[in-house]
């Protein structure tokens, strides 16, 4: 088997119910995200599909929709060729992240009414009876709710389709970040105090909470990448 096709077929998940061609989309994300496919290296469509023994198909969609995302290349007369993300990428992608999350956040502060706190309160609960029960995948899920809710009450949408987008490229260092018991009582204690702020229309203080909360994941994903490029070159 070759490089790249031991390193996507860890990723690949077939048990899951979804479609192939996102199956081998997201197998192909998740890797050149992580680093198991190193920059510059290129994919052949053809080996690809003969030793996995998938139709070419899904492939052509997979590739064309990271071709999309900027994270490998087509090159005439070369084929798909590896970008990648660098470290560079990371600390770019945190600094827009921030200043957006702060302004959404901000603005659903302002939008909100008493009903829409009582939701996103019940959110925090059901997370943390979830985190008790060691229920990982589901919390995971809690949290990209908490998120998506804030952003929902902002009524930005273009802003949270920003957001949404460049989150997309980190997210999986963001589930490992916060699959520990630790980490992940940490986020929730985050969120919790996130939700404070904005029920007591403390703005500066949600500010730096933000700020803190997003610099803690951004600091953990360097470290993975750092490790990722460092077991490359041994």
């Amino acid at each position: 088997m070759s490089t790249i096709s031991e390193a996507v077929g860890k990723n690949l998940d077939l048990s899951l119910n979804e479609p192939l061609k996102e199956l081998v989309y997201k197998a192909f994300r998740k890797t050149i995200i992580l680093g198991e496919i190193q920059a510059g290296q290129r994919i052949n469509e053809k080996e690809f599909s003969e030793v996995m023994n998938i139709s070419r198909t899904p492939i052509r969609y997979a590739l064309q929709k990271l071709v999309e995302e900027d994270l490998v290349d087509h090159v005439p007369g070369v084929g798909i060729i590896v970008k990648g993300i660098s470290i560079n990428d990371a600390h770019e992608i945190y600094a827009i992240r921030k200043s957006l999350d702060v302004l959404a956040t901000l603005t659903a502060m302002n939008e909100m009414n008493e009903a829409d706190f009582e939701e996103l309160r019940e959110l925090l609960e059901e997370t943390e009876r979830l985190n008790e029960a060691n229920e990982i995948d589901q919390v995971l899920q809690k949290f990209s709710d908490f998120n998506e809710l804030i952003y929902e009450k902002s009524q930005m949408r273009r802003l949270k389709s920003i957001v949404m987008k460049l989150r997309e490229y980190l997210i999986y260092f963001r589930d490992i970040s916060i699959r520990s018991k630790e980490r992940r009582d940490k986020a929730l204690k985050e969120h919790w105090l996130i939700y404070y702020c904005m029920l007591n229309q403390e703005k500066e203080q949600l500010e730096l909470l933000i700020t803190e909360h997003l610099t803690y994941s951004q600091s953990f994903i360097i470290k993975e990448m750092e490790k990722h490029l460092n077991d490359s070159d041994n």
